[in-house]
């Protein structure tokens, strides 16, 4: 009776727990759908929402609805989705590789996505999203696997990947520099750098169609691994003997976490540290269980970026910064300090 009870109310509070994740985010959308330029009371934003999904018909002024729906909710739901494909993928990577530091961006995965993004569209291969999103795949794929590969030559230590991840980053953003410089034109080669810093200007809402599936086959498949995950933790002997199919595991994971990133990278561009610093926000709050961490860490990541978002468009009066420079401002900080504090020769959480 009482182990009946306990899952009960186990359920129950996991339940909780859902719908205030799913308050908290759609409040998030919302109050990132009210900033901007021109700010547009709350209940405007409400009732713009309620017409489209239900036909309500409330009297709302058509400016200031199309802004709302063409413009800032489609720009909060793929910031939204950003942030959580990335904070999974962070956490993904920290686990598999044992490895605080690890994640797309210091590992290379979105230097190579910008790379075969940019290629494809530079060189006349496809403009569409889904060729973007096909080439940046195929650049994220093939920049981790040479990261891989150095590291392994170089040694199996956790300050080898980092190490190999950042030479890595360094190769595909020269390759990327020098498509953009060799064939592109001048105004094109502006609106590509503004891009490979992260920019969810031109963002509409074929992009967040694109992008919200995408983060929940990623996430679900995350999920279904999460004990193995946790096993990992151990160490790739012992999760062998306790049962991971590791090599199957390592190549599902890493493939979902590349496509994730890769996707990302075509609709808004490069941005960093996000995959760094959330996993280990969402650790102190939720703790290292993956069942529990890797929903938490989608959470804080969807929140963390629109909330960058809003503040790289309201920070400068008349003017939108590059979303990767408000989250390298704030990762930068926070990578010295999970590298400073990290277990000493280990490549393990935070302490």
């Amino acid at each position: 009776m009482n182990l009946a009870r306990s899952r009960a109310m186990a359920g129950a509070r996991l339940l909780g727990v859902v719908a205030l994740s799913v308050a908290l985010l759609g409040a998030t959308v919302i109050f990132g759908a009210t900033i901007g330029e021109t700010q547009i009371p709350f209940h405007t934003v409400a009732a713009t929402i309620t017409n489209h999904l239900f036909g309500a018909g409330y009297p709302v002024d058509t400016i200031d609805a199309g802004i709302v729906w063409n413009y800032r909710l489609a720009r909060a739901v793929v910031a939204a989705a950003c942030g959580a494909a990335l904070a999974v993928s962070g956490v993904v990577l920290q686990s598999l590789l044992r490895n605080a530091l690890a994640d797309p961006y210091l590992l290379g995965i979105s230097a190579g996505a910008s790379s075969g993004a940019v290629s494809v569209a530079i060189l006349g291969l496809g403009g569409g999203l889904l060729t973007l999103s096909a080439g940046a795949l195929c650049g994220a794929l093939l920049a981790f696997s040479l990261v891989a590969l150095l590291a392994v030559l170089a040694g199996r230590g956790p300050t080898a990947i980092i190490l190999a991840g950042i030479a890595g980053s360094q190769l595909f953003n020269a390759l990327t520099s020098f498509v953009v410089t060799k064939s592109a034109s001048a105004d094109e080669a502006r609106g590509i750098m503004f891009w490979l810093l992260g920019n969810l200007s031109g963002v509409r809402w074929p992009d967040a169609w694109m992008a919200m599936p995408i983060v929940g086959l990623g996430l679900a498949v995350c999920l279904l691994h999460a004990r193995s995950l946790d096993a990992f933790a151990f160490g790739t002997d012992a999760a062998a003997a306790l049962g991971v199919p590791v090599r199957r595991v390592q190549a599902t994971l890493i493939a979902i976490t590349a496509l994730m990133t890769a996707v990302m990278v075509s609709i808004v561009g490069s941005i960093g540290f996000v995959g760094l610093v959330i996993p280990h926000a969402a650790k102190l709050i939720v703790g290292v269980r993956h069942v529990v961490l890797l929903p938490a860490a989608a959470l804080v990541g969807a929140v963390f970026l629109i909330g960058a978002d809003v503040v790289s468009r309201t920070i400068i009066a008349g003017q939108v910064l590059p979303i990767g420079v408000i989250t390298a401002l704030v990762g930068a900080p926070a990578f010295a300090l999970i590298l400073v504090h990290r277990p000493s020769g280990a490549g393990g959480t935070a302490r």
